[in-house]
């Protein structure tokens, strides 16, 4: 079975792969829409990421206090 991290990582990954798919079928539709949206997207999802990573670090910091 998956650890929790390896998990974490493939649904991100996958995440990612789905919205680059969608964004590549956006520009090549000349989609406005379907661009910005697809951006929207990949913005939240890095958006995400920062907060995960803000907070690990926070709880890390907590247990070393």
């Amino acid at each position: 079975m998956f650890s929790r991290h390896q998990l974490n990582r493939i649904i991100v990954i996958g995440f990612m792969v789905l919205v680059g798919y969608a964004l590549a079928k956006a520009i090549y539709h000349n989609s406005i829409m379907g661009i910005l949206l697809g951006l929207t997207s990949l913005g939240a999802g890095v958006y995400f990421l920062y907060l995960m990573m803000k907070a690990k670090e926070e709880m890390e910091a907590e247990e070393n206090a």
